[in-house]
């Protein structure tokens, strides 16, 4: 181990422009890649932030005793999709309708009677937050012989399904597109080091060494490489992301960045680009001498 460790770091300082270039090449291979990763996470929080305000409504019919909606509530927070239950009164609906909507204030103050119903309000899980789970909590529902009508906007829960959908695919073809592009930029940039060391390949190879014993500091200085360009590539990300905020303050200011997560795996990504490239040039190298 001692050995490939020291013979992948002499091949990083008698090949140092080219080592800088393999690194360069694998940093911004994963740049571009990171880049589109940023644009899906911050798609991908935009769209939680919106599930956040799926609700289901259960609208009550007048005079229902309190405790039949006492007891019918405790069966609804039992509900497994359920996260929170909360119940609004007659009262607290017209208050919460004249200060929402400005434009009927002056109509709501007149009024003699209240026709605002009481209703239960359902917030759901962040994994059931669906059209599915949202249809399934209304039919439930609409069992309860209390229950006049249940609304969860049917339309926009549908469409915001579609839109994760699409999301994921597009985020998915896209992704695989630019992995595969930097996967042949990084194997073609080792490549040239392979060849420029060919020479001392083929000596390798006359003196006895084995395949692997050739292939081994190759396949780490291609890891390190990878790693490197892996951190640059995270460097730049953020730069770019702080530019980004500085030039656009409004706009910029709710983006997220790579949560540990994403960091960790976009760095073994690189290293896979790193170590994948060196075994596939090298081993064309090998077949060949």
């Amino acid at each position: 181990m001692n050995l490939l460790v020291r013979e992948a770091l002499v091949s990083f300082r008698r090949t140092r422009t080219l080592s800088a270039l393999s690194v360069t090449t694998i940093a911004f291979a994963l740049f571009v890649t990171g880049l589109f990763g940023l644009v899906l996470v911050n798609l991908h929080r935009a769209l939680e932030e919106v599930a956040e305000r799926v609700q289901v409504v259960a609208f009550l019919k007048r005079d229902t005793p309190s405790q039949t909606i006492s007891a019918a509530m405790s069966d609804i927070a039992a509900f497994p999709e359920v996260l929170n239950v909360q119940y609004v009164s007659e009262e607290e609906a017209l208050q919460r309708a004249q200060r929402e909507l400005a434009e009927f204030q002056s109509v709501y103050r007149d009024l003699e009677t209240n026709p605002l119903p009481p209703s239960i309000e359902l917030s759901l899980r962040p994994e059931d937050r669906d059209a599915r789970h949202a249809a399934d909590v209304a039919d439930r529902l609409r069992g309860f012989d209390f229950v006049d009508d249940v609304r969860y906007g049917q339309d926009w829960v549908q469409r915001l399904d579609s839109l994760r959908n699409i999301a994921g695919l597009v985020g998915l073809a896209i992704g695989a597109a630019f992995a595969l592009v930097s996967i042949v930029i990084t194997g073609v940039t080792i490549r040239i080091t392979v060849l420029q060391r060919a020479r001392e390949i083929s000596i390798m190879r006359l003196v006895g060494a084995t395949d692997w014993f050739i292939r081994g500091p190759f396949l780490l200085e291609g890891a390190i490489k990878g790693l490197l360009g892996g951190v640059l590539a995270v460097l730049l990300c953020a730069g770019v992301l702080v530019a980004f905020k500085a030039q656009h303050i409004g706009l910029g200011i709710g983006l997220a960045f790579f949560g540990a997560g994403e960091v960790a795996l976009l760095l073994a990504f690189g290293v896979l680009l790193g170590f994948t490239g060196s075994l596939i040039s090298v081993g064309r190298h090998l077949r060949r001498v």
